[in-house]
């Protein structure tokens, strides 16, 4: 009896956590398919799985920019650095929605913190900052 208990448990567990790793799959589908609205039930179910899913909170704030929902979109995004302050996607994101809403120097602090450590937003960065720098100046 605690034999077949043993092996439910362990089939339920598999089955939650396969589960719960095709909701950031599936919502991902979604997205470039752009059927917005799925992929983000998708991406709000697997943060219910896993909280700390940075990718399900920048794909969500992705689809709030899309939408136009820019306070929805900077939770999300505010979210996502706070689970990694080293996500170039967000931190860039981040300082084109500052810049979109007049925050020159909110966008310049967090451009110059993504260059200390850029990999791969290097170059759209340092276009960015450039944009922001003519801003302040006009």
């Amino acid at each position: 009896m605690k034999l077949i208990k043993c092996i439910f448990v362990i089939f339920f567990v598999n089955c939650n956590a396969y589960a719960a790793s095709n909701y950031f799959t599936d919502g991902l589908l979604f997205f470039e398919k752009n059927q917005l609205e799925k992929a983000k039930f998708k991406f709000e179910q697997d943060i219910v799985f896993n909280p700390r899913n940075e990718n399900s909170y920048l794909y969500l704030s992705k689809i709030f920019n899309r939408q136009d929902k820019s306070e929805l979109e900077e939770k999300n995004l505010n979210t996502v650095i706070l689970l990694n302050p080293k996500n170039e996607d967000a931190l860039y994101s981040l300082a084109k929605l500052r810049l979109k809403e007049s925050d020159f120097s909110g966008s310049k602090k967090l451009l110059e913190k993504l260059l200390t450590f850029c990999e791969s937003f290097c170059q759209k960065s340092l276009k960015l900052k450039t944009e922001v720098e003519n801003s302040i100046k006009n």
